[in-house]
């Protein structure tokens, strides 16, 4: 089944070229079914490349997705146009009188800033605190993941000693919660952070459920016992090449930067990188809107 966008929005050409079912606001209009309704507040700063990364995640599940995007009123984007973003987006004070079935809220390049630093942190704490009474379950991306642990239970983030970039295993610790159905024992996702959230604190925390670690990146994803609050410290929705990108924008910055490990064939950079997490980010979108949004979330959307 389809993602509903609007139609002109950039990424609809890519995603039909790539042959994924994309509905168009009058199509949809004339099907007798309610699609989830799902926002996206997207806080990475070229907005259009994880507006793509999404999308494809969202796409691979037979359920009727219809996505708004969300931004900030507080923070003024400098590498998305305001033409996209007044075209596309809406803000929370456009929003907030609004229920959805499903909100996520991405990763930030303000990892390195204290949470209260940030200029948007109040706005953020404001929305995340809206979606207790306004959404049915909330999936947080990386630095949104850090940040919505440390408004929910109090868990801060502390540096890495250098960046943990790569593609790296992970453990499967609970199958038998649904998120992770059909997934291996041993799965693959990108990381690209500078802080992390200390997985012994996140195991003392009485009110979450850890699904998944790694031994070099640390807990991956955890969860609130009812599946209202849902947190990924990696990147599962990155595609092929975001880490490359990300290691020649650093490289041409002349920042410390190290080749992402486990990613290049050989670690070298001149080779294509191996695509190595695709299925288990398509398993862990669809678990996240089936098990824990359509399963769960009210026909008539008033209710929740």
């Amino acid at each position: 089944m389809p993602i509903k966008i609007q139609s002109d929005l950039p990424a609809r050409e890519i995603l039909d070229n790539e042959n994924i079912f994309v509905m168009d606001e009058y199509r949809a209009l004339h099907q007798n079914i309610r699609a989830l309704q799902i926002c996206i507040l997207n806080l990475m700063p070229v907005k259009q490349d994880t507006e793509l990364h999404l999308l494809r995640s969202l796409s691979n599940t037979p359920l009727q997705v219809d996505v708004t995007f969300m931004k900030m009123n507080s923070h003024v984007s400098l590498n998305t146009s305001a033409n996209h973003l007044n075209k596309f987006y809406n803000t929370f004070d456009e929003l907030k009188d609004n229920k959805f079935d499903g909100l996520i809220i991405t990763g930030a390049p303000v990892e390195q800033i204290p949470f209260e630093q940030v200029d948007y942190w109040e706005e953020l704490c404001e929305i995340m605190r809206w979606s207790k009474t306004h959404v049915t379950s909330t999936f947080h991306i990386c630095w949104g993941a850090q940040a919505g642990l440390y408004y929910h239970f109090g868990l801060n983030k502390v540096a890495l000693p250098q960046k943990l970039f790569g593609v790296y295993e992970h453990r499967v610790l609970n199958r038998k919660v649904p998120l992770v159905r059909g997934f291996d024992d041993v799965f693959c996702i990108p990381h690209s952070r500078h802080t992390t959230t200390p997985s012994q604190a996140i195991h003392r925390c009485r009110d979450l459920v850890v699904m998944a670690e790694s031994e070099k990146a640390g807990v991956l994803l955890c969860m609130t016992q009812d599946g209202r609050q849902i947190f990924v410290m990696g990147h599962p929705e990155y595609d092929r090449y975001t880490l490359h990108q990300e290691y020649i924008r650093d490289l041409h910055k002349g920042l410390p930067i190290k080749i992402p490990e486990h990613y290049y064939p050989g670690d070298d950079p001149s080779q294509k990188p191996l695509l190595s997490w695709r299925a288990h980010c398509n398993g862990l979108y669809t678990n996240w809107l089936n098990y824990y949004v359509y399963q769960t979330t009210p026909y008539d959307i008033r209710e929740i």
